[in-house]
């Protein structure tokens, strides 16, 4: 969404804005660039046949006619679908000789500009090593500059991905209107950034902030009512125009306007100068879909540059076409002294008092839920396929076609992180492009999966496996009378023990695991089918390993616990009466939660070991909000701009106990009013107990929650407020990224107070008081808010609808009429417990197992000593509790991690000719926790590489990588910015490297590795 800016210092007369500071003249930057959103209004497809195709073929032959040219290219995406469909060879040619005069840069270097507010880290990571590997197999180069210009807020994660990567200075430009205001009035708008506490000055960077313009040339010009700078107009849809007339081209530069121009963009460039510290200043040149006739651009800007270089003496300025690398470089040899700022973001955003952008954090939840799975399930799919590779080198896959499904996946998670994607704020055609190629790259992991476990239970290939993620897209199908197997791949590098849930249309079930013995489980009706039934399997998995289990229908004696259902009478909550309180216990070992049965609703959680009881209680809540731009502020895809408090939305609630000796469910539905036939609102709450020989600590410590929330009334905003006797002061704690987490103090505004103190909750957020926290864990990012003391509220689901012409003109009004089941887990304990349990449960409520199911024919149970044969499920791969395996996967590109060597073949031209590298394998550590927030699980870990991945193979070498691959750790030196702190100026080098496959990790270190196996 990108508002318009009122640009009065355009229209004052040249003689009264101020000189050059009597610093000498100033030097400007003119960035030539085009915002190529990848999604937003209109899809991928659309884009590039109206306009994108044409931007990359017309800079690149524009900037071969003049030497002092320059162009800087962002997103990825764009740039490879016309590098493999559109460039001719000739054009592949200038690409490269323009990349290695500098006169082309790309900066980021992603596939997308992804969004920093509802992204997790493990994504962000993704799409910028898909970005890179391409960049880097292709031309050698390694982007060293972000240019984060139109996320909606600036997260404090980015940097430190971006640092991280070997970035050399860091681009930022939406932040909070007064705060931004402030901040260029005091000349501070540039400043060195420690993204994480405990990483400090080793991942810092230098930050840009970029002033109240923007990325956009100003364009009101005092001349003409045209736009100026902008001489090739406005893009078409869904055609260019045959005539090559757009709407809205400026007046082209003549002998009779060019003073006038020259005034306009100096007075601008002098405005500008005024709000930093050197006299380099950055100015953009372009916008939203620019430079498609990059002829027309550079013709007109080639003759004011000249023009106002002949008369610098005059203006004071001189001008010169650059790249974001020339800008800061020119910055960088200031040698100035630049201020720390710590790891606090600059979360949320708002454009003006009433346009907090906060709804976004919510709009479109199901996509949000859906690019998180997708996520997911390619994070399992990677480590699936890298075992496979090296424990089976005979196999019967085609490794080629494997990785092209793998790499379906990457390019779909990859594109959704977009800052216009994931965010929700896209028209609901691009939503639908977004979802359809996730469920592409899903179905073709899924099936990759299915036929690795084919191949190595040697099944019959005319027999399918089916699969499920997360189980309740689909059951065991056909016949019940044939024993049916649950195939289970636990993808984290822990052992896990948890449930698994599959669909089945029997009450009478059997489970046995491969050795014939009977497993703990438990069947009973569905919630949302009355034929079916949710069979719970516990499940024990090693690290990264599969099991295999055999559902059978009952044969009389081992059958799994059969769950009771007790139904309560629906309770008129307006009158019940607190005095004849009724509490109704549900218990297992950790927590003891009552239920007020004049109500139906939660009363209170008792933490057993502590003996702790905490009132607690839960409400579904809507904010009405206003469509009508007439009345008032709007709520729309971006913003969130209640009119009033939240009004509770349910008068009665239902109650049904579904109770058995693993597991409790308490099923409550929430109606409008006594009399209504069908419920808004439903939650399910979920309670384990855990057999005796299971480790059940991180089961028995949560609560899980899965609601049903919709289809929600036009201009109605749906929160789950949980009210808690915890005096927390109203401060809340919410992660950044899954990554860290950010204190969040309650702030009073004037105006928007409700919205201006929302945030995203991409995976945690948490009150506490002094001795007590109540965490939440989500699976997909959520708005989160504390309006109360000891109040946490949840906002789940946003259907709007409003009159603004610019929304309506662009299909922008987030009329999402679907019904959302979003999960949150919670755990309540002291904050020892649970800064032990949450990071492990976050991750174990991210990458719960994958479930496939199917006829294995043939299969008899194994006797212990087959088990070791040579496959996925003996050889497991375990780390401490406090390192995560954040990546192992084989990326499959062809350049050699010898820098002088793949620059060399690039230029001899070698690149083309050879296959995907199946030897390479990437390995990611990542160190769970801050410095000093636990006394055991904060200290370094020493990890030997080769004995963690025996399972894999013999070792025969790693190599330290940056964040992405692309730099060998030890020839990284990033530009080391002066600080009060560290007063020498110089580069950084960011990490001790391993000696001998043995590594320390520190608290919050992501660790990158290239790893070869010894050949089979």
């Amino acid at each position: 969404m990108r508002p318009p800016l009122i640009l009065l210092s355009l229209l004052l007369p040249f003689s009264l804005l101020p000189r050059a500071h009597g610093r000498g003249e100033l030097r400007a930057f003119v960035v030539a660039h085009s915002h190529m959103d990848v999604g937003w209004v209109y899809t991928v497809q659309e884009s590039m046949h109206a306009y994108a195709a044409n931007v990359y073929t017309s800079v690149v032959e524009e900037l071969m006619k003049g030497k002092q040219r320059k162009f800087i290219a962002v997103e990825q995406e764009f740039f490879r679908l016309w590098w493999d469909a559109v460039a001719t060879d000739m054009h592949k040619q200038q690409v490269h000789q323009l990349l290695q005069e500098g006169r082309l840069e790309f900066v980021i270097g992603g596939q997308v500009m992804h969004d920093e507010a509802v992204t997790l880290i493990d994504d962000q990571i993704l799409q910028l090593t898909e970005g890179h590997g391409f960049l880097y197999e292709t031309f050698g180069i390694r982007p060293q500059f972000s240019w984060h210009v139109d996320p909606f807020g600036a997260s404090a994660t980015t940097p430190t991905v971006f640092a991280l990567a070997g970035f050399n200075a860091h681009l930022i430009s939406r932040i909070d209107y007064d705060l931004k205001a402030d901040m260029q009035k005091n000349k501070k708008l540039q400043f060195v950034w420690q993204g994480s506490s405990s990483l400090s000055e080793r991942q810092e960077i230098f930050t840009h902030v970029m002033d109240q313009y923007s990325y956009c040339t100003p364009s009101q010009i005092p001349f003409s009512n045209r736009s100026g700078f902008y001489w090739n107009g406005i893009a078409t849809f869904p055609d260019p125009p045959k005539d090559g007339v757009y709407p809205n081209m400026s007046l082209p530069v003549t002998d009779t306007n060019i003073h006038l121009y020259a005034q306009t963009m100096v007075a601008n460039i002098k405005e500008r100068a005024a709000w930093f510290r050197t006299s380099d200043v950055l100015w953009p040149w372009g916008c939203d879909k620019q430079f498609f006739n990059a002829s027309v651009q550079y013709s007109n800007m080639d003759l004011l540059l000249d023009y106002i270089n002949k008369h610098s003496d005059e203006f004071g300025v001189t001008v010169e076409y650059a790249t974001v690398g020339d800008y800061f470089q020119a910055v960088y040899s200031r040698n100035l002294t630049w201020e720390i700022r710590d790891s606090q973001d600059f979360l949320p955003y708002s454009t003006e008092p009433f346009q907090a952008w906060t709804g976004f954090y919510t709009s479109r939840s199901t996509l949000k839920g859906i690019a998180r799975r997708a996520s997911s399930l390619l994070y399992a799919g990677e480590s699936f396929f890298t075992q496979y590779v090296w424990k089976h080198p005979a196999s019967s896959i085609c490794k080629c076609g494997a990785l092209r499904q793998l790499q379906s996946l990457r390019w779909a998670v990859s594109e959704v992180q977009h800052h216009d994607g994931i965010t929700g704020t896209e028209s609901p055609k691009v939503k639908d492009m977004y979802m359809n190629n996730l469920m592409y790259g899903m179905f073709n992991v899924k099936k990759l999966i299915a036929s690795i476990i084919l191949d190595m239970n040697n099944a019959k290939k005319n027999r399918d496996v089916y699969s499920s993620v997360y189980v309740k897209d689909s059951g065991i199908p056909g016949a019940t009378d044939v024993d049916q197997y649950v195939v289970v791949y636990n993808p984290l590098a822990w052992n896990i023990t948890t449930f698994v849930t599959v669909s089945v249309s029997h009450l009478a079930m059997s489970v046995y695991d491969e050795l014939g013995h009977s497993v703990p489980a438990q069947v009973q009706r569905s919630a949302e089918s009355h034929s079916t039934y949710d069979l719970h399997i516990l499940v024990e998995i090693s690290g990264l390993s599969y099991r295999k289990y055999n559902v059978k229908p009952l044969n009389g004696k081992q059958s799994a616990f059969i769950g009771r259902s007790v139904k309560y009478k629906r309770k008129d909550i307006t009158r019940a009466d607190q005095q004849s309180q009724q509490l109704l216990p549900v218990t297992n070992n950790c927590y003891q939660i009552l239920f007020d049965q004049t109500t139906n609703i939660m009363h209170s959680i008792t933490e057993r070991e502590t003996n702790r009881t905490v009132q607690l209680t839960q409400e579904f809540l809507e904010y009405h909000v206003n469509g009508d731009v007439m009345k008032g502020p709007i709520s729309d895809n971006y913003l969130f701009a209640p009119n009033a408090s939240a009004v509770p939305v349910s008068k009665a609630v239902g109650l049904e106990v579904v109770s058995g000796n693993l597991m409790t469910e308490i099923r409550q539905y929430f109606y409008s009013n006594v009399t209504s036939q069908d419920y808004i609102y439903a939650v399910y709450t979920r309670m384990y107990t855990v057999p005796e020989g299971y480790d059940g600590k991180l089961l028995c410590h949560r609560i899980e929650q899965e609601y049903s929330v919709g289809p929600l009334e036009l201009n109605r905003e749906a929160v789950l407020r949980t009210s808690t006797s915890l005096n927390t002061g109203q401060l809340l704690y919410t992660d950044s990224n899954g990554y860290q987490i950010q204190k969040r103090p309650f702030k009073a505004y004037v105006n928007n107070t409700v919205a201006r103190n929302y945030y995203p909750m991409v995976q945690t957020a948490y009150i506490e008081d002094d001795t007590t926290r109540l965490m939440l864990l989500a699976e997909r990012a959520h708005g989160v808010s504390s309006q109360g003391n000891g109040q946490v509220e949840v906002m789940l689901h946003r259907r709007l609808w409003n009159n603004l012409q610019w929304d309506l003109n662009y299909n922008l009004t987030l009329n999402d009429s679907s019904v959302v089941r979003p999960v949150i887990w919670l755990i309540l304990g002291t904050k020892a417990v649970t800064s032990v349990l949450y990071r492990i449960s976050g991750l174990a409520l991210e990458h719960r197992p994958v479930v496939m199911f199917g006829v294995l024919s043939g299969d008899k149970p194994k006797l212990r000593g087959q088990l070791q044969q040579n496959s996925i499920h003996n050889s497991h791969v375990t780390v401490p509790p406090n390192l995560h395996l954040q990546t192992l996967s084989i990326p499959g590109w062809r350049y050699s991690s010898n820098h002088a060597e793949q620059v060399r073949s690039i230029r001899m031209g070698k690149q083309k000719e050879s296959d995907a590298d199946f030897s390479r394998v990437l390995l990611r550590i990542r160190h769970l926790y801050e410095v000093g927030e636990d006394p055991v699980l904060s200290q370094p870990v020493t990890v030997n590489l080769k004995s963690l991945l025996k399972g894999l193979g013999s070792v025969m070498a790693v190599e330290e990588r940056s964040l992405t691959g692309t730099w060998n750790v030890n020839a990284l030196k990033r530009w080391k910015w002066k600080t009060a702190q560290y007063p020498s100026k110089g580069f950084s080098n960011s990490t001790e490297t391993s000696e001998n496959c043995i590594v320390t990790v520190h608290p919050k270190e992501i660790r990158t590795f290239f790893v070869y196996f010894q050949g089979q």
